[in-house]
């Protein structure tokens, strides 16, 4: 009877050890992962404009080729928590394995699109006859990792799913130090310059690739599962991932809507949002890691059929959530005299992110609700919920944007519409978790 008052507690503060201990070192990882392209940059800049100006281009056609393919981490995560809450460890790596193929097969597309097209794909983005060869240089060689990179997502999902998320820590920790080695080695060293720099991201992500593949080999054989490919599976996989792949493509869509406009309000302006749309990104790293936590968590509740504790994991999660923004939020404005400074000296620019700065501070508690159920609901494996509601979200948000340049208002008016576009999808989670139709429990849903 004396432990009945103190029960309600208990359960909290066991998600809330849940949480961190996954949450915190995802947030490691993720912050890790930019930490490629900036070291890449640091090392080709001492190159000349021209290489840097190369690198650049490139860069942003091989993250935008990544980060379509997400759900490859996203949908193992949930399906792998879910066999590991149904007690099935070895039906858990044999699902993991299935999403490692299919990264290789996806991998294999993308190069086999990549190397032809390469020179028009560079010229689609406008580089100068000087700039161009290095783009193109860079870019043909980096997409020969791009399967390693893919086997990354989908080895980092099977480890979440596992509830594992130190182990990607260590990988990507290990891989940022050794890509900024091999940079510096072939870039200088051996006096390769921007092919160098391309080399030397390959073969790290080749490495990290490859330790992944030891860990979750380890683990198939430990439990007796497969290690070979079965049709069926990556079938399923491909099949768990249209819809995310869905929902990624509309958030892209959404991002590039916005920085069209921003370039259509003029100079000062399209500076102003980078700035602003990088700082949201660094604040994103922190919110999505509780995301990823939720990821792992509901899927192995809902595996091991206990509903209630999903339910209850969630509204948990969500109070992380709203907690984190409002943190993250006065940072950033107490933070503004400080943060401004780092990006940009212009006058004119300053002017213009000051207000637009003060949108993304408010915003951020919105952002950890949205975060954390969009994290919830892929947990759950909702991905055509997901897909259907960011559609709806692509339809709000695009008008509202393209109104911007009429109507005035500027960037901060533009940030109001990314504000408008996160409260539509905080609308829709918040009712789907509310409906409680996400709660699928079994080992498959």
């Amino acid at each position: 009877m004396t432990q009945a008052p103190t029960a309600p507690k208990a359960a909290p503060r066991r998600h809330d050890r849940e949480i961190l201990a996954l949450a915190v070192p995802a947030f490691g990882a993720l912050v890790a992962e930019p930490l490629f392209v900036l070291a890449d940059s640091a090392i080709v800049g001492h190159l000349g404009t021209s290489q840097l100006a190369g690198l650049g281009i490139a860069a942003a056609l091989l993250t935008t080729a990544v980060s379509v393919f997400v759900f490859l981490a996203y949908a193992t995560t949930s399906a792998v928590a879910r066999r590991v809450g149904a007690g099935n460890l070895q039906g858990a790596i044999r699902q993991g394995m299935d999403g490692v193929w299919l990264a290789l097969l996806l991998g294999a597309a993308v190069i086999a699109v990549v190397l032809p097209t390469a020179p028009s794909l560079i010229s689609l983005f406008g580089a100068s006859d000087t700039v161009a060869p290095y783009a193109v240089t860079y870019l043909r060689i980096s997409a020969l990792g791009i399967p390693a990179m893919l086997m990354v997502l989908a080895a980092t999902g099977v480890l979440r799913g596992l509830q594992d998320t130190r182990t990607p820590l260590y990988v990507a920790v290990g891989g940022f130090a050794l890509n900024g080695a091999l940079n510096a080695a072939l870039v200088y060293g051996a006096g390769l310059g921007i092919a160098g720099s391309a080399w030397g991201t390959v073969l790290a992500q080749c490495a990290m690739a490859a330790a992944y593949l030891v860990v979750v080999v380890r683990g198939a054989r430990r439990h007796g599962a497969s290690l070979r490919p079965d049709a069926a599976g990556i079938r399923a996989c491909a099949q768990a991932g249209a819809p995310l792949l869905v929902r990624t493509l509309s958030l892209r869509a959404i991002l590039l809507i916005a920085t069209a406009v921003a370039a259509r309000l003029g100079d000062a302006d399209i500076a102003a949002h980078q700035v602003l749309l990088s700082l949201w990104s660094l604040l994103a790293f922190a919110l999505d890691a509780i995301a990823i936590a939720g990821q792992a968590i509901i899927g192995r509740y809902l595996g091991a059929g206990d509903t209630e504790g999903a339910r209850a994991v969630c509204r948990r999660m969500v109070q992380w959530g709203i907690g984190s923004g409002i943190v993250l939020g006065l940072l950033v404005v107490v933070a503004r005299p400080v943060l401004i400074p780092l990006f940009t000296s212009d006058p004119a620019v300053e002017h213009v992110i000051l207000p637009a700065l003060l949108v993304v501070a408010l915003s951020q508690p919105i952002g950890g609700v949205v975060f954390v159920l969009d994290g919830v609901l892929m947990g759950a494996g909702d991905g055509p919920y997901l897909a259907r509601a960011m559609l709806l979200t692509l339809a709000v948000f695009t008008p509202a944007a393209l109104l911007v340049p009429v109507l005035g208002g500027g960037v901060t008016a533009l940030w109001g519409a990314m504000t408008l576009m996160m409260l539509v999808r905080m609308a829709t989670l918040q009712l789907r978790a509310r409906s409680g139709r996400w709660l699928v429990a079994g080992a498959t849903r």
